[in-house]
């Protein structure tokens, strides 16, 4: 579906905004070439957090603490990776 002229309008007058705003972002964005900004370290970061939040509830609904303890330790492993990468 097409934009409207209204609509055309006021998506340039953001344009020229953001332009006036923000230029090194104006630049990014109008060049096409963004950085990868989830890399793998964080996709096994956020995974491995995951799989500790999974393994956590399932060491507490079966009462095996050790299964418990290692969900624990892995979600927190996850979580700090993934906090460090973003620093």
């Amino acid at each position: 579906m097409p934009l409207s002229d209204r609509e055309r309008k006021l998506l340039e007058e953001l344009e020229l905004d953001l332009a006036s705003d923000d230029p090194p972002l104006a630049r990014k964005l109008s060049s096409g070439s963004m950085e990868a900004g989830f890399r793998a370290s964080t996709y096994f970061a956020a995974m491995a957090c995951l799989i500790g939040v999974v393994l956590l509830i399932a060491g507490v609904a079966s009462q095996i603490i050790a299964v418990g303890i290692a969900g624990f330790l892995l979600m927190g492993t996850g979580a700090y990776l993934f906090t460090w990468r973003r620093r």
